[in-house]
C-alpha cells in the first residue's frame, strides 16, 4: 500500500514539473497567499497578546469589589468601596497563585493652581507596590515617580494636565472633591512628577497620589476595588473560582470584563483579517483550479490512454489530486517559511508602526508565531488545493474513453 502510494505520489511530482513556469507562478502564489495569511494572523495575535497583556497589568488578572461596585453608580465617593482591607489582603495573598494584591482608589474633582481650576480623574494607589509589580506602564517627563512612606501630600500629573496648569515638579496644586459624607474637603498637595499614558486625552486629566493622601481627602479607610496580580495569565480563570467560592459576598472579575478597549480591537480585527484569510484562500483556490484545468484538458488524451489500458477513474483522480496537493503544499511551506523568515527578522532589525489614533507613541511591530495557526494554514491550503484539483479533473477522468482519445 504504502509502495503504491509512493508511486501515486511519484508520479504527482513528475506531472507538476511538465510546464514548470505555470508550476512555479502556481506555487508562487499559494507562497504568497500562505505568507500573507501567517503575517496578518501573526500580526492580530501579537496585539491581542499586547493588549492582553496591558489590560491585565492595568487592572490585574482579577479585580475584587462589592457586587454593587460594578452595577451600580455611586451617589457619594466610596459608597460601594471595600472595608477591611488589611485583612482581605491576607487572606487573598494566601493562595499561591496570588503575587501581589493593589487597593486602588477613584477619585473625581477638581485641582486648581490657584488661578485657575479644572477637572480631574484621580487614583489612589500604593506607589511601591504599584509601579514595582505594573513595571514601566508611564513614561516620566519629569520629575520622579511617588514613594510609599512620604510625609508629604504628594501627586504625579499627567503631561497634559501639568501643562494646562503650568505645573512643574515641585509646584503646589489644591485637590477639592465630595468626601464619603457628602461635604467638600480640600488638601494642598505638592507636584512629584509629571508622566505621559501615550494618550493626549487621558493626560489631561488623570492624576496619580498615594493611598494615603486619597484617603485623608475621602475622610475614609477605604478602597474602590483591589486589583490581583497572579504568577502568569493562564491562572486567572482557576484561580476566580477559588475566589468567588472564597468571598461569596463579593464580586470577583477579571481583566477580560473590564478591557473594554480589547473586546473591540479584538473583534474588529477578527472580522478584518478573517475577511482577509478568505480572500487570500480563494485567490490560491481559483489560481490552483485554473493551473491543474490548463494541465488536465492538455492530457486529456493522454487520460483516456490510461482508461484504454485499464487504469480506473479513481486512481486517475487520486494521482491529480496529488498534484494539486504537491502544488499548494509546496507553496503554503515555503510560505509559512516566508513568514517565518520575516517574523524572526523583526526581532533582531525592529520596526515601529506609528501611533494608532487617540494616541501620541508609537509600538514596535512584532508577528507572533503560532504553531497551531502555521499547522492549520499549512494544512487548509493542501486541502483546498487538493479539494479544487479533484473538482476540476472529476469530469475529465469519467469521459467515455473513445471520446477522451478523440479528444483534440
Amino acid at each position: 500500500m504504502n509502495n503504491t502510494m509512493g508511486m501515486w505520489l511519484k508520479f504527482a511530482i513528475q506531472n507538476t514539473l511538465r510546464n514548470r513556469r505555470r508550476s512555479l507562478v502556481t506555487v508562487s502564489i499559494a507562497a504568497l497567499g500562505t505568507a500573507a495569511i501567517l503575517l496578518a494572523g501573526g500580526f492580530a495575535l501579537s496585539t491581542y497578546q499586547a493588549l492582553a497583556q496591558a489590560a491585565a497589568r492595568s487592572s490585574g488578572h482579577l479585580i475584587l469589589g462589592t457586587p454593587a461596585q460594578f452595577t451600580q453608580d455611586e451617589d457619594m465617593p466610596l459608597q460601594h468601596g471595600l472595608d477591611n482591607v488589611a485583612q482581605l489582603r491576607t487572606q487573598l495573598l494566601a493562595d499561591p497563585a496570588v503575587r501581589q494584591v493593589l487597593p486602588k482608589i477613584a477619585i473625581n474633582g477638581l485641582i486648581s493652581n490657584g488661578d485657575k481650576s479644572t477637572i480631574m480623574m484621580a487614583t489612589g494607589v500604593e506607589p511601591d507596590s504599584e509601579f514595582g509589580v505594573k513595571g514601566p506602564f508611564l513614561t516620566m517627563t519629569a520629575g520622579q515617580v511617588l514613594a510609599s512612606g512620604s510625609t508629604d501630600a504628594e501627586v504625579m500629573l499627567g503631561a497634559g494636565l501639568a501643562r494646562s496648569l503650568k505645573a512643574t515638579p515641585g509646584s503646589s496644586l489644591t485637590l477639592l472633591t465630595s468626601t464619603t459624607e457628602g461635604a467638600i474637603n480640600a488638601m494642598d498637595v505638592r507636584v512629584k512628577g509629571i508622566f505621559s499614558t501615550g494618550v493626549p486625552d487621558i493626560d489631561k486629566r488623570l492624576v496619580y497620589t498615594d493611598i494615603v493622601t486619597a484617603q485623608k481627602l475621602l475622610v475614609t479607610q477605604r478602597v474602590s476595588s483591589l486589583g490581583i496580580f497572579l504568577d502568569r495569565m493562564e491562572s486567572t480563570e482557576p484561580v476566580q473560582q477559588r475566589l468567588a467560592a472564597q468571598f461569596p459576598q463579593l464580586t470577583v472579575q477579571t481583566w477580560m470584563d473590564q478591557a473594554f478597549f480589547y473586546q473591540s480591537v479584538r473583534d474588529l480585527y477578527n472580522r478584518i483579517f478573517g475577511a482577509l484569510g478568505f480572500i487570500i484562500g480563494v485567490i490560491v483556490v481559483f489560481v490552483v483550479t485554473n493551473a491543474m484545468a490548463m494541465a488536465i484538458i492538455e492530457r486529456t488524451r493522454e487520460i483516456g490512454t490510461l482508461r484504454a489500458m485499464g487504469t480506473l477513474p479513481g486512481q486517475l483522480l487520486r494521482t491529480l489530486a496529488l498534484e494539486g496537493m504537491v502544488l499548494g503544499g509546496v507553496g503554503a511551506v515555503t510560505g509559512a517559511a516566508l513568514s517565518l523568515g520575516l517574523s524572526l527578522m523583526l526581532y533582531v532589525v525592529p520596526v515601529n508602526m506609528p501611533a494608532p489614533p487617540g494616541r501620541s507613541e508609537g509600538y514596535p511591530l512584532t508577528i507572533a508565531i503560532d504553531p497551531t495557526m502555521y499547522i492549520a494554514t499549512l494544512a487548509t491550503m493542501v486541502l483546498l488545493t487538493m479539494l479544487a484539483s479533484s473538482w476540476v479533473a472529476r469530469k475529465t477522468v469519467n469521459m467515455a474513453v473513445v471520446d477522451a482519445l478523440a479528444h483534440t
